[in-house]
C-alpha cells in the first residue's frame, strides 16, 4: 500500500503494479503525444501525407527525407511513453537510442530545409521571408538542446518525459502554421497553438503532483521565451544580413 496515496502499487508475481495515478500520468503522456500527432497530420495533410488527394506541388527530395524523420520521432512520441504505460520500459530505453539518432538527423535536415526555405522565400502572408527565416533556423538550436537534456536527466523519468515533450514541442508549430483557419496568421498565433500543450501539462502537474513540476516550468518558459526572440530578432537588420548570406 502506498502511504502517500493509500493505492496498492506493490505486487503480486513478484513485480510492481502501478497505482491508478501513476497510469493516469502515463496514459496522459501518451494522449498528450497524440494530440500533438494528430495536429501535425492535419497541417501537412495537404502537402504531404496526402498531397496526392490534394493535387498539390511535387516535393524536392529533400522535403520527403525531411518529412520521413519528421514522422518517425512525432510516431516515436507516441510509442514511447505507451510503452511505458504498458510497463515496457526496458524496450522504451532501447528504443531511445534510435530515438537520439532521429533527432540528430532531424537537425540536420532542419538546417538545410531553413535554409531552402529562405532562398524559396516562403512565409506567413505579410512576413518577410529573411524574417520568418529565423522561426524555422532556431529550432537547430532548440530542438536538439531540449532532447539533449532530457537524455542527460534520463535517470529521473519524470523530468525525462517533460522534456522530451518540450523538444516535440518546438516542432510543433510548423504543423499549427499549416491548418487551413490558421496559416493566415503570423508566428505568434503558431506558436500560441503550439504552447496550448504547455498549458495541458502545467494543469496536468497540478492535479496530479500537486504543484507545477520544475522541468514544465522552466522548460516552458525557456520554450516560450525562445519563440518570442526569435520572432523579435528576425526583423532585424543584423540578422537579415546574416539570414542574406546564408542563403547566398
Amino acid at each position: 500500500m502506498d502511504a502517500a496515496t493509500g493505492s496498492m502499487t506493490t505486487a503480486t508475481l513478484g513485480g510492481t503494479v502501478p497505482s491508478a495515478r501513476t497510469r493516469d500520468r502515463r496514459v496522459f503522456y501518451t494522449g498528450l503525444s497524440a494530440v500533438m500527432f494528430l495536429i501535425v497530420l492535419v497541417g501537412f495533410a495537404p502537402t504531404y501525407y496526402l498531397k496526392t488527394a490534394y493535387g498539390t506541388p511535387a516535393l524536392a527530395s529533400l522535403y520527403h527525407v525531411h518529412g520521413a524523420f519528421f514522422t518517425s520521432w512525432m510516431l516515436l512520441m507516441v510509442l514511447q511513453p505507451a510503452l511505458v504505460a504498458m510497463g515496457r520500459t526496458p524496450l522504451h530505453r532501447k528504443i531511445g537510442v534510435a530515438g537520439g539518432a532521429i533527432a540528430a538527423v532531424m537537425t540536420v535536415l532542419a538546417l538545410f530545409v531553413s535554409i531552402d526555405l529562405g532562398r524559396r522565400g516562403a512565409a506567413p502572408p505579410g512576413i518577410p521571408p529573411l524574417a520568418f527565416m529565423m522561426v524555422p533556423l532556431a529550432t537547430v538550436a532548440v530542438f536538439p538542446a531540449f532532447v539533449g537534456a532530457a537524455l542527460w536527466w534520463r535517470q529521473f523519468p519524470a523530468t525525462h518525459k517533460r522534456l522530451m515533450m518540450l523538444a516535440t514541442m518546438e516542432l510543433l508549430p510548423a504543423g499549427v502554421g499549416r491548418w487551413p483557419v490558421l496559416n493566415q496568421y503570423g508566428p505568434l498565433v503558431f506558436f500560441g497553438g503550439a504552447d496550448l500543450m504547455i498549458v495541458a501539462m502545467l494543469v496536468h502537474d497540478r492535479l496530479t503532483i500537486g504543484r507545477f513540476h520544475r522541468a514544465t516550468m522552466i522548460g516552458g518558459a525557456l520554450l516560450v521565451a525562445s519563440q518570442v526572440l526569435r520572432v523579435l530578432i528576425g526583423f532585424t537588420e543584423t540578422w537579415q544580413a546574416i539570414a542574406r548570406s546564408l542563403i547566398g
